[in-house]
């Protein structure tokens, strides 16, 4: 079950966390921002059962990929301290959206957590809080991790583009709206901001769901940052003005051999960057490096409803821009061939070129706990 209650009065100083376990005297719950409410208001969702946080995550009231992961160890945590049946969560919540890999990896953890504490004789709340405390730590991990990410992204851009002042384009939403921490591609850019060398953040609006107008530029306008929107097909203009520095996305998925899943619309981005000789940086934790995808063929891409597409803007209010009836093709994610990606930016270290050598050197590494790398 969810319920539903004011977090805050909106606007741009607002600091609601995307989300949070709270412990309340009828029990535990998830506590989520609904981003589907954004920004014109900042609104909670309560989720005291696995079937009404798998509805929020279908329903993108929660998303991006490193957030996915942790919400799946917490929902994970919240059906074994509730007392519902485990397995039979974990089976529904790793499967709740299909293309970010993350989710299922979180799902895992605090899975494999409660079956050791209860294969090792805990009782039922024993195992609960063994998996509790891996939801939190794996909270922690990604909070840490993006720290690393924005300070490599950092310096990659200086490397790339030693004149600073940088012109950096994105795509749909990788701030802390995804994240236990500052975000992904957002958290590089709002490094470059702390050290005056953001000139300007393009922002795609990022149809049909309008992650980047809703999202980036309400995280954008509460960071101070200089940011400008623009209507995904206007990108090219801006490209072929020379205004674009380099372009920063996020992934929910990397296959082994480098391709990206992304949000749809990051495809193009890439082939307009290449033509125009502009960095193409994928900022993403290696968690979201799935070793066991093989190529970007192998790559499950989540369908959406069509209502998404005739409905302006989709979900948030149902205003209709095409005639009844009107058949609708959306995926959620493009694919990105490795050919087309300059530089995959991990807490690790960065791949570049991206290989499938250099990426399984520098999973190998990470898990290995050798620390940063770059290829």
């Amino acid at each position: 079950m969810a319920d539903q209650y004011a977090a805050s009065a909106s606007g741009t100083g607002s600091s609601v966390p995307a989300l949070r376990w709270e412990e309340l005297p009828e029990g535990p719950v998830l506590v989520l921002l609904d981003q589907r409410r954004l920004p014109t208001e900042e609104i909670e969702l309560v989720c005291t059962d696995v079937p009404a946080l798998i509805e929020a995550i279908r329903a993108l009231a929660v998303r991006g990929a490193p957030l996915l992961g942790v919400a799946g160890a917490y929902g994970l945590a919240l059906a074994a301290v509730r007392g519902f049946d485990v397995e039979e969560a974990a089976e529904m919540l790793a499967h709740a959206r299909p293309t970010a890999v993350n989710l299922g990896y979180g799902v895992r953890r605090a899975l494999a957590a409660y079956r050791t504490a209860a294969g090792s004789g805990a009782d039922g709340l024993q195992a609960a809080a063994a998996a509790l405390a891996e939801a939190r730590a794996l909270h922690q991990e990604d909070a840490d991790a993006s720290a690393r990410m924005a300070a490599h992204g950092l310096e990659l851009l200086e490397e790339l583009l030693p004149g600073g002042g940088y012109r950096l384009l994105t795509h749909c939403n990788t701030g802390a709206l995804v994240s236990g921490g500052e975000g992904t591609a957002f958290a590089v850019a709002g490094a470059a901001h702390r050290v005056r060398e953001l000139r300007r953040l393009w922002v795609d609006e990022t149809r049909p769901l309008l992650q980047g107008a809703r999202l980036t530029a309400y995280e954008a306008a509460r960071a101070g940052m200089p940011y400008t929107l623009l209507s995904d097909n206007a990108a090219g203009s801006l490209f072929s003005a020379g205004e674009v520095d380099a372009v920063l996305i996020g992934a929910d998925r990397v296959a082994a051999d480098g391709s990206v899943a992304n949000k749809v619309g990051s495809y193009p981005l890439a082939v307009l960057a290449r033509y125009h000789h502009v960095p193409f940086i994928v900022v993403a934790p290696t968690t979201t490096v799935d070793l066991g995808t093989t190529d970007g063929a192998a790559i499950e891409v989540e369908q959406r409803p069509g209502y998404e597409v005739t409905e302006f803007p989709g979900s948030v209010s149902g205003n209709p821009v095409a005639p009844l009836g009107t058949q609708a093709y959306n995926p959620a994610f493009d694919i990105t061939p490795p050919e087309l990606v300059t530089a995959i930016v991990t807490e690790n270290g960065v791949v570049s070129p991206v290989t499938e050598a250099g990426l399984a050197e520098l999973c190998a590494r990470s898990r290995s706990g050798n620390g940063m790398m770059s290829i």
